[in-house]
């Protein structure tokens, strides 16, 4: 009895099993998915890179202080249109400009001495020695006649050999007298020399504190160098500014140059002159357009990143891009029109092939492609797909080879 209840269980159980195998594998076979799917166009396609940059004027016009100091008077504002030859502000210089009078007066000194050195020393010692070494040479001379006549009269009995010996004597004094007085003269010779070298140094020197000293003082007054905008004046009246310290900034921002930083495996796609879009969050109703200019010279780590600084030049007619922003930078690599395009996101990735899973009869088939430029959102197919062929996008559902699915059109 119960051998026979047990059987009939186990029946039951097994064909209830059995049923549930059956029903789970139809409903597998019959089951489908909502999939969002897109056909592949025929385009006009652009090449871009994506990245940050920072808005810079193309020839900044700093004001630094030649001096320390304070600020007199403010004659503009920040984010003022000024003109040429404008002032813009005043620092108090009656300190650096008694210093400036007094190097001056240094200089002339310097330049006076110079001279006298130049001319064989001081007047007067320069004078004198010559004057007594001319006049011993003259009493030498004479000696040497006085000494041939003696000889003569000696031999005439006209003369005593006493006064010939005398006036030897005499001669080897006015010799040594002569060999004394210019070695004098060489001695003041050659000390005017090296006074005169000593002086130059003190003269360029001098020269170099006038220069210097008139530099600063210029810099008490911020005049305009240019028509431009005063885009940054950091400055109020009474304040106390230090030598070197910025003062001001003016800049022609008609035109403006971007520094874009691109990711160091795009730096091999950059080359000058390619199509550049700027665009501002503050403005995202506005596009800016330019050129590259400068490629990078270096990678250098920003963050997280390594990057190349890129160098745009952009059009700022309107000069409402500000100096110093952050800004998005696309700069167009290539442009090619009437190309097949797909969806970035329809693209899976395999190595190094691609491929995307076309839809036929409701059923999806990974489909191998080549692919060519791309822009951010789309990417061109070289070959393994046509017009009009369909394409499933990515979604909650996970794609895979054979899938049956709902096709959800996205266009």
């Amino acid at each position: 009895m119960r051998t026979a209840l047990g059987r009939r269980l186990w029946l039951i159980v097994g064909g209830t099993l059995a049923l549930t195998a059956v029903l789970v594998f139809v409903s597998g076979r019959t089951s489908t998915a909502r999939v969002a799917v897109t056909r592949v166009t025929r385009e006009s396609l652009s090449s871009v890179i994506s990245s940050n940059g920072k808005v810079e004027p193309e020839m900044p016009r700093p004001f630094r202080a030649g001096f320390s100091g304070f600020v007199e008077h403010l004659y503009a504002v920040e984010g003022q249109q000024v003109k040429k030859g404008q002032l813009v502000f005043t620092l108090d210089d009656k300190e650096i400009r008694a210093q400036l009078e007094q190097a001056r007066a240094d200089l002339d000194a310097q330049e006076a001495a110079l001279r006298a050195a130049k001319a064989g020393g001081q007047a007067g010692q320069v004078a004198k020695a010559a004057a007594d070494l001319q006049k011993a040479q003259a009493n030498r001379d004479q000696l040497h006649h006085d000494e041939d006549s003696l000889e003569k009269l000696v031999a005439q009995k006209a003369a005593t050999t006493q006064e010939l010996e005398k006036n030897r004597l005499m001669l080897t004094q006015a010799e040594a007298d002569v060999q004394s007085l210019a070695k004098m003269k060489s001695a003041l010779e050659q000390q005017a020399h090296l006074d005169s070298e000593h002086l130059v140094l003190e003269v360029e020197h001098a020269r170099t504190q006038v220069s210097d000293l008139t530099e600063k003082a210029a810099s008490a007054r911020g005049i305009a160098p240019i028509d431009g905008t005063l885009y940054s004046l950091p400055i109020s009246q009474g304040d106390f500014v230090t030598e070197g310290g910025l003062l001001g900034i003016i800049a022609d921002l008609h035109h403006v140059r971007v520094r874009a930083f691109i990711d160091e495996p795009e730096l091999g796609e950059i080359e000058v002159h390619q199509p550049v879009e700027v665009l501002w969050d503050a403005h995202p109703e506005r596009t800016w357009t330019g050129r590259t200019e400068v490629l990078p010279k270096q990678v250098v780590n920003r963050g997280a990143r390594s990057v190349g600084e890129l160098v745009c030049s952009v059009t700022n007619d309107p000069m409402d891009l500000i100096p110093n922003t952050t800004v998005d930078v696309r700069i167009h690599i290539n442009e090619r029109d009437g190309v097949l395009v797909v969806p970035r996101g329809a693209v899976y990735f395999e190595g190094d092939t691609r491929f995307v899973f076309r839809v036929e009869n409701n059923r999806l088939h990974r489909r191998y492609i080549k692919v060519g430029i791309a822009n951010p959102t789309k990417i061109e197919v070289l070959s393994g797909l046509q017009e009009g062929d369909v394409v499933a996008l990515p979604g909650d559902v996970s794609l895979k080879e054979n899938l049956r699915i709902k096709a959800v059109r996205s266009e």
